[in-house]
């Protein structure tokens, strides 16, 4: 039996309280892992967190955004017969259909997504001045 964590700032974090919730595979009807409960201290931690990666990110060119957002496509690209079983497991899909309708189709639209961003959109909106000022 897998008992799953939160993760936060690229760690695998106990929620503050002890207390989890069964996981069922809808197609077998048996408990296949723990999740946390998480309340508002652990989205708390979670958002600041997020917020102060997010200072980082704002700042990053979009040519560093859409590197890293490939780099994200490309790991779970390399785990995907992990993820399709978890998400078979979770979702009672078949594996195959699972495989057709889910993994393929995300990659998909992660990297199309990392270079739609037009670069009308640079420097970040932290540079932009008002119209007119040097």
């Amino acid at each position: 039996m897998r008992t799953l964590q939160n993760f936060v700032n690229g760690k695998k974090v106990s929620a503050t309280s002890d207390k989890v919730q069964d996981l069922i595979n809808p197609a077998t009807g048996e408990v296949f892992a723990k999740a946390p409960v998480s309340n508002a201290a652990d989205v708390d931690k979670a958002m600041q967190a997020a917020a102060s990666a997010f200072e980082v990110w704002k700042e990053s060119t979009p040519g560093e955004r859409q590197k890293a957002i490939n780099k994200i496509a490309d790991a779970i690209e390399s785990r995907s017969e992990e993820l399709i079983g978890i998400e078979s497991e979770n979702t009672g899909k078949p594996i195959a259909v699972t495989r057709a309708e889910e993994i393929g189709p995300m990659l998909d639209q992660i990297r199309f997504s990392s270079g739609a961003w037009p670069p009308a959109y640079w420097p970040p909106p932290s540079q932009w001045w008002p119209f007119g000022t040097p």
